[in-house]
């Protein structure tokens, strides 16, 4: 007890836990050759940092760990890298965005399951999934009854600790004590008693402020002082700014005609520089009283609390450049009370999504001339990151939209192609497409249709050509019955843009 820092006494109110605090490695002896792990961590946010350090340094020294990793979403390096650069990793999911590990996966030495974030947590109550073992959670205090009070986000932890055999918390004092409060833990009963989901609006509270936790099943409380990794800082550049200003002019032009509500329903926006971007174009707009419901609390919607455009966040995870982070801690009173973090079968479920008329803002690698949408493979066959949340938003999005520029690679590759390579989302569940260039609105659209607004308002003007060249060609083959797409055709186009 006597090595006990104060800090780390004031955060941890429980005795029976107090008396668990050790060393990384000794919590790091708890974790055995083939477990699976439930890990807190929502994009780069709320992840465990110090333990992982160790278990990477057995796999090092020839153990052969071969762990299974189950998180909310992306953790920074100081997780996926080092485990994966030290070969720790059997299998990961749901979703990833570490450039070593996505190689990992892309040779085949780590084995990758995707899929939509809300059904990760059920699936792993409904044990379709690995028994837990271990959940290795990152706090910010442990209260009189155990109960573990998160810090930056909450992803799939109060499923992971419910089904956990033990649990070993990483207790951040980096992060403000005065984080507590801002969480808000619900958890669904399985089907066919799962109940309505009692949000009516973005900041509504429905839960406890703490993931539910035995204090017996904690079996170590390790101190870290580790800022999460964030994200990197994307500039806005020229094409950015165009993309805002096209999707702010079509919000308002939705509105103009009757289509959407003033102030706009919640808005939801996916990780990244381009719907940061994007996003802080809203600053500048004259949309008041806007409300978010979404995964990822990010800087540029505290950019627009700032400007007072932003009335209330209900997310799963905050997450900005690490640079930033340090001066949200700094002025965390500001932000609390207009943030709501939830576990991510919430802040993603499609019941809430639909009944709110989310509009729902999204980035792609490539979109094809029918609306079919990639999102996480290159060429079809190599992992970007995953799919994420985006199909739970898309899906069910009162408004599903999709942004990205129109070429790539300094304008070598067109973004824009005849049939994309791989399909998250099908022309089904996409509304609106924007680029730099402009909008397709592709609602009520055939596929014809879609093909040539696609082509005209968001392809870039030196790939209208082989893309308007591609489309008569795929017409003729296919004789226009259903679908007009052909290989033939799509060979020729590729051929036409390699020329």
């Amino acid at each position: 007890m006597s090595d006990i820092n104060e800090e780390m006494k004031k955060r941890i109110r429980n005795a029976e836990v107090l008396k668990k605090v050790c060393g990384a490695k000794e919590a790091a002896a708890f974790v055995q050759p083939n477990m699976t792990l439930g890990v807190s961590g929502f994009t780069q946010a709320g992840y465990t940092k110090v333990v992982a350090k160790e278990l990477a340094a057995r796999a090092q020294a020839g153990e052969n760990l071969s762990l299974t990793v189950y998180s909310g979403a992306s953790m920074g390096d100081e997780f996926d890298g080092v485990l994966a650069r030290a070969g720790a990793l059997y299998c990961r999911m749901p979703y990833q965005t570490n450039k070593d590990l996505r190689e990992s996966i892309n040779q085949g030495k780590v084995k990758y399951v995707d899929i939509p974030l809300s059904m990760m947590p059920k699936w792993v109550r409904n044990k379709y999934l690995n028994h837990i073992d271990i959940a290795l959670i990152e706090a910010a205090a442990i209260d009189e009854n155990g109960n573990i009070i998160p810090t930056m986000s909450v992803g799939a932890s109060e499923s992971y600790v419910a089904c956990a055999d033990k649990v070993i918390v990483e207790l951040n004092t980096s992060v403000p004590a005065c984080v507590e409060g801002m969480h808000d833990i619900y958890m669904t009963e399985p089907a066919p008693n799962t109940k309505p989901i009692n949000i009516l609006k973005p900041g509504d509270r429905i839960g406890t402020p703490y993931i539910l936790c035995d204090p017996s099943k904690i079996v170590a409380v390790v101190q870290s002082d580790v800022l999460d990794g964030g994200v990197k800082d994307m500039p806005v550049d020229d094409d950015f700014k165009k993309m805002s200003d096209n999707l702010i002019k079509f919000l308002e032009d939705e509105i103009a005609a009757g289509r959407l509500c003033d102030p706009l329903p919640p808005l939801q926006a996916g990780i990244g520089g381009v719907s940061n971007a994007v996003l802080e174009g809203l600053k500048e707009s004259n949309f008041k009283h806007l409300t978010v419901f979404s995964e990822v609390a990010q800087g540029s919607f505290l950019t627009l609390v700032d400007a007072g455009k932003l009335d209330a966040i209900s997310a799963t995870s905050i997450t900005m450049p690490k640079p930033q982070i340090a001066e949200f801690y700094k002025n965390i009173e500001r932000y609390r009370d207009k943030i709501v973090l939830r576990p991510m079968e919430i802040s993603n479920s499609p019941e809430v999504i639909r009944r709110l008329g989310v509009i729902s803002i999204n980035t792609v690698i490539e979109a094809d001339l029918y609306g079919n949408m990639n999102s996480s493979y290159i060429d079809g066959s190599r992992l970007m990151n995953g799919v994420g949340g985006s199909g739970d938003f898309c899906q069910n999005a009162g408004l599903s939209i999709f942004i990205t520029k129109s070429t790539a690679k300094d304008g070598k590759l067109s973004c824009i192609v005849p049939i994309v390579s791989h399909i998250d989302h099908t022309i089904k569940n996409v509304h609106i497409l924007v680029t730099e260039q402009g909008v397709a609105d592709l609602r009520g659209l055939d596929e014809f249709e879609r093909a040539n607004v696609i082509i005209e308002k968001c392809a870039h003007p030196k790939f209208r050509p082989a893309l308007k060249k591609y489309l008569e060609k795929a017409l003729v083959l296919t004789e226009y019955i259903g679908y007009p797409y052909s290989e033939e055709a799509a060979m020729m186009f590729r051929k036409e843009v390699a020329d």
